[in-house]
């Protein structure tokens, strides 16, 4: 879809050209597996420093060599910007390479060279655990706001690497699930963000999934890592596995993968073997080995122990500022913005103890933190401040409830806090429901029984439902705001900030009218994409479905009037550009943002589309009787699909509709262009339904027999440890596994930590195992706990002789 980078990997942007390693031996296997838990491996006769990683979507984690990759382990403070579900809604690219630049100004202090994001991946279900780490459901917002976080962060020479590659849309059995998906939505919606900000941006590494896709894991994937990613892409950095993802290591490096994490296994058998029975190449070796040397230069040498004040202070100060311009008015019947002359009533526990990052891997020890509570008093405001909710269980108590309702009476304007704790969503276990917990909607629909100006603010990481908003006077998505999530909320409400973020997902009215909803999360070993390219507002727009709140929707506190939609050309061939024009004028009376929003419709009838897809935009900023003509390009090239027939990218010929809206359902004015594309006949098998509920319509589309998911047993090394716990020896294992786990009393009480890490361990394969403790569990013991649980005298016999060992 997007022919040519901006921004080519050149020589001097990939440090020196190091010198052949073949010359070293086996002695170079060693850098395609990490020092340690952090670090790339050092090399002094090839001249590689070893390089330190941190998880860094949107702040790092920067820890010490300890085995932990689920943020439970103390790391140094660092600045907790918005996550990226935040960031997102300011559909403001220069906003978001600006943290980026910040994240990567705290990393070179830090001493870390590569920063472990940002994270991509499309927005499937709102039931992923992990959607707070990433951007969109669009894969044309998602690319271009990665990109514009890639450039941030290399801009001041660190390196970023984009994850989850590629097709890593749920936490469930993550580490085993086979997501099983046709060639054209694959491209169209789950690889487009990623060609976008590889082309436009060239990060320096690209992250392999967990997850298999098709049937062949991420990490072993050619398709992916090599005939997509670097000969069509021309991505030239370097491809890094998640921690533990990789099943065969000799077989990830022959598909293109350049280093295994975490490290400390030992791997030189596995890679020599392959050699010897030719199933991987000295070439294989020698090309990862190269591109694993090109990253010395972002060794930074020794860290500092902490930020220095003043940069604490100036990035605490953007991260309020972003997120209180990500913050979505969703609705608001006038009471906002505040006048800072009210008697308020602040509701929600999380106005005390904020929800404001996610859990998992992406946690950051922040620099300080502004509660609401603080925020409300240093601006002055007459407060009055009840929980309402425990912030942790968020258990039923209707004394907190009847509390809350006695502040809400008595106040001018209630504003009540509410949203997901963090047990109800992290990375390593999805959702289960739309819904607030029951606490939450009770505590909103009492609060706003007593006083109709009532005012909700969310903390949550992907959307829900909302059966109390007929009764509210206004609505504040927050999203999870970072550190300074307290004072970016009182700088929105007040309008000292325009709160004016806008979607980048659909809010559904119900979880039926979600396309994957019946089939997401799948089974124990594979889940379908029979929805296709159907994904959020691409499915709600066709099947004529209103949403809750729809992608792109955002109110601000301005008026706006929009008009003269107009075209430059009503003609164009593949190689131009139609450049899109409104009229947009300010007339409220302070200064306000809008997102002039550019969706197309193809009209050609030669493959079958969305209404509605999202072809470009841009964000204005106007004064006051201010009138700007706002205008949006849109490459021809970029209205293409994939056609399965030919292999390839094409542009239809026909007529399409590019429409000009304030979100996916409002529409302000539209012009047809007419496209002289490359071709004209149907791409698809005829009388193919959008949605791919049989076996018949999804073999159609994925152009081969539907796969067969693969049953539990026997039991492999690609068995999760929940799975062999189901016999007696695996139930023994997983205990000595719970036992072996030293942890904390804090963490022991931490219920979030507990069920993830419960999560974590059941869904773990048991080849993991090996992988975490750096060989302190061997292959043996694993491979006799199978031959146990399988019943096999003679795989016993095998394991025992060590015939299985890698």
């Amino acid at each position: 879809m997007i022919d040519e980078p901006e921004v080519t990997m050149t020589p001097s942007r990939l440090g020196p050209t190091p010198r052949a390693p073949r010359t070293v031996g086996s002695d170079r296997f060693s850098l395609l597996s990490g020092k340690n838990f952090w670090q790339t491996a050092d090399h002094r006769e090839l001249g590689a420093r070893s390089v330190r990683m941190a998880d860094g979507p949107h702040g790092l984690r920067v820890q010490g060599p300890a085995d932990d990759h689920l943020g439970l382990a103390p790391s140094v403070p660092a600045t907790c910007f918005p996550t990226a579900v935040t960031l997102a809604s300011s559909w403001d690219p220069e906003l978001v390479a600006e943290v980026g630049a910040a994240v990567a100004r705290e990393a070179r202090v830090l001493g870390v060279g590569m920063v472990l994001g940002p994270g991509l991946n499309i927005k499937r279900h709102p039931f992923c655990g992990r959607n707070f780490e990433y951007f969109s459901e669009d894969p044309l917002l998602s690319g271009l706001l990665a990109a514009a976080a890639v450039r941030g962060i290399q801009s001041v020479g660190v390196g970023a690497c984009l994850k989850h590659f590629a097709v890593n849309n749920q936490e469930h059995r993550r580490f085993v699930i086979d997501a099983v998906v046709d060639e054209r939505t694959l491209r169209e919606l789950y690889l487009r963000g990623f060609e976008i900000a590889v082309r436009t941006s060239a990060p320096r590494m690209v992250m392999a999934s967990y997850n298999l896709v098709n049937g062949v894991h991420a990490t072993e994937n050619r398709h992916l890592l090599t005939d997509i990613l670097r000969t069509e892409w021309g991505f030239t950095g370097a491809v890094v596995s998640d921690w533990g993802a990789v099943s065969d290591p000799a077989a990830s490096v022959a598909a293109g993968m350049d280093l295994e994490m975490p490290g400390g296994l030992d791997r030189h058998g596995d890679l020599a073997a392959a050699l010897a029975a030719g199933t991987l190449t000295d070439e294989d070796i020698d090309t990862s080995v190269t591109r694993i040397l090109a990253l010395a230069d972002l060794a930074f040498g020794e860290p500092a122990q902490g930020l220095p004040a003043d940069m604490a202070a100036d990035h605490d100060a953007l991260a309020r500022r972003a997120a209180a311009a990500a913050t979505v008015v969703l609705h608001n019947d006038g009471v906002l913005p505040l006048s800072g002359t009210e008697r308020i009533a602040l509701i929600g526990a999380f106005a005390e103890q904020p929800r404001y990052q996610g859990s998992g891997s992406s946690l950051v020890v922040p620099t300080r933190l502004t509660t609401a509570v603080q925020a409300f008093g240093e601006a002055g405001l007459a407060v009055t401040y009840e929980p309402g909710y425990d912030p942790r269980s968020s258990a039923p108590d209707e004394a907190l409830i009847e509390r809350a309702v006695r502040a809400a009476r008595s106040a001018d304007i209630a504003v009540v806090l509410v949203g997901l704790p963090a047990i109800h969503e992290s990375e390593g276990f999805d959702r289960t429901t739309l819904a607030l917990p029951v606490q939450h909607d009770a505590l909103v629909a009492a609060v706003a029984a007593a006083n109709p100006r009532t005012v909700v603010v969310l903390s949550n990481g992907s959307p829900l439902a909302m059966p109390w908003l007929p009764q509210v006077a206004a609505v504040l998505e927050g999203y999870l705001g970072g550190q300074a999530a307290g004072g970016a909320l009182v700088d929105a409400l007040t309008g000292a900030v325009e709160p004016a973020g806008r979607l980048a997902e659909t809010f559904p009215a119900r979880q039926e009218e979600i396309s994957a909803d019946p089939y997401f999360p799948g089974g124990n070993r594979q889940v379908k994409y029979r929805e296709g390219i159907f994904v959020g507002y691409r499915h709600a727009v066709t099947a004529g479905i209103t949403p809750l709140f729809p992608f792109g929707h955002g109110l601000g506190y301005g008026r706006t009037e929009w008009s003269g939609v107009r075209a430059d050309t009503a003609r164009a061939d593949v190689s131009g550009t139609v450049r899109i024009s409104v009229d947009v004028a300010n007339i409220g009376e302070r200064p306000t943002s809008e997102v002039v929003q550019v969706y197309a419709h193809d009209r050609t009838g030669v493959v079958q589309r969305p209404r509605r897809e999202l072809a470009g935009f841009a964000r204005v900023t106007l004064r006051p009787g201010e009138v700007r003509t706002v205008t949006v390009p849109v490459r021809v090239r970029d209205l293409a699909f994939w056609d399965v027939r030919a292999g390839g990218w094409r542009v239809p010929t026909g007529t399409f509709v590019l429409e000009v809206g304030y979100s996916s359902e409002r529409i302000a004015g539209a012009v047809e262009v007419d496209v002289l594309g490359e071709t004209t006949d149907a791409a698809e098998p005829p009388a193919r339904p959008a949605i791919s509920a049989s076996d018949v319509d999804f073999a159609r589309r994925l152009g081969r027999p539907v796969p067969v998911e693969r049953p539990l047993r026997p039991f492999t090394r690609e068995s999760t440890v929940g799975d062999i716990a189901t016999t007696v020896i695996g139930c023994l294992l997983r205990r000595l596994m719970n036992i072996a786990v030293e942890l904390d009393e804090t963490t022991k009480a931490d219920p979030v930590a507990m069920a993830m890490i419960a999560r974590t361990t059941d869904e773990m394969p048991l080849r993991a195992l090996v992988q975490f403790s750096r060989g302190r569990m061997s292959w043996r013991l694993i491979d006799v706990v199978l031959a146990i649980a399988n019943r096999s005298p003679a795989q016993l016999a095998r394991a025992l002789a060590g015939a299985g060992r890698r």
